[in-house]
């Protein structure tokens, strides 16, 4: 499939927030803004149509995102293709620099995960659990361990496959797998961090699960959290 790049007019220098030559302070010009970086993180597994983008961030509305599109299409860290026909559809997608973002989100994210005032609960889109598969291994509970599983998050199929200590995760159904798995991305998380056991998330019908159980369950049993911070309680006025 080959996709074809939309080109536009460019668009007046964006203004400056900081005023300070600090790769940081460019950093957070670039990808600062409310919801750019979530935006980034969507598009880390590969190009998204801007319906499937509100999707994976239902509180952000069709005007900031067409707002923050824009943005990030001129800074060059997003580009819109087009998908060939039959689809012959607009989607967005990182540029090869944009795609160099993905340590500076995987690194944010496990830093901010050792706050105490992380909230499981919250919104999880079906690209932020797969992105977690690679943030969150931990590679001696996957030495001497290989196996793949396939993945059905809320309708859309994503794959993972492990092999030699490296973990592969993408969006589409792999050729083969050994377990496949199917639910609400949210679900997943007592399963890997609460002490929920895969059987318990079955039989209670919220995750459904075909193929080699075995691997399935050392498959969950491969991540864990970050410890928290020890935050020092506030000395009285």
């Amino acid at each position: 499939m080959v996709l074809e790049k939309i080109t536009t007019e460019p668009r007046a220098k964006s203004r400056r927030w900081y005023d300070d030559a600090c790769g940081a302070a460019l950093g957070m010009e670039l990808i600062g803004e409310r919801w750019s970086l979530l935006i980034v993180r969507e598009l880390l597994l590969g190009p998204r149509r801007f319906g499937e983008l509100r999707g994976g961030l239902p509180g952000l509305s069709a005007n900031v995102l067409t707002q923050r599109l824009a943005a990030l299409e001129e800074a060059g860290i997003i580009e819109r293709l087009r998908l060939p026909p039959p689809a012959n559809a607009q989607v967005y997608a990182l540029t090869p620099w944009g795609k160099e973002c993905e340590p500076v989100v995987f690194a944010l994210a496990r830093w901010a995960l050792r706050s105490v005032t992380h909230n499981p609960l919250l919104n999880f889109s079906a690209v932020s659990l797969m992105l977690m598969f690679k943030m969150l291994l931990v590679p001696e509970r996957a030495a001497g361990f290989s196996g793949t599983l396939a993945l059905r998050l809320d309708g859309e199929d994503y794959g993972a496959r492990l092999t030699g200590g490296a973990l592969n995760v993408g969006r589409g159904t792999p050729e083969a797998s050994d377990a496949t798995l199917e639910g609400s991305p949210g679900v997943f998380l007592p399963v890997l961090f609460g002490g929920r056991t895969l059987a318990d998330a079955q039989s209670a019908g919220d995750l459904r699960s075909c193929g080699n159980r075995a691997v399935a369950e050392r498959f969950l049993g491969l991540f864990a959290l970050p410890p928290k911070v020890a935050i020092a309680p506030r000395s009285p006025d």
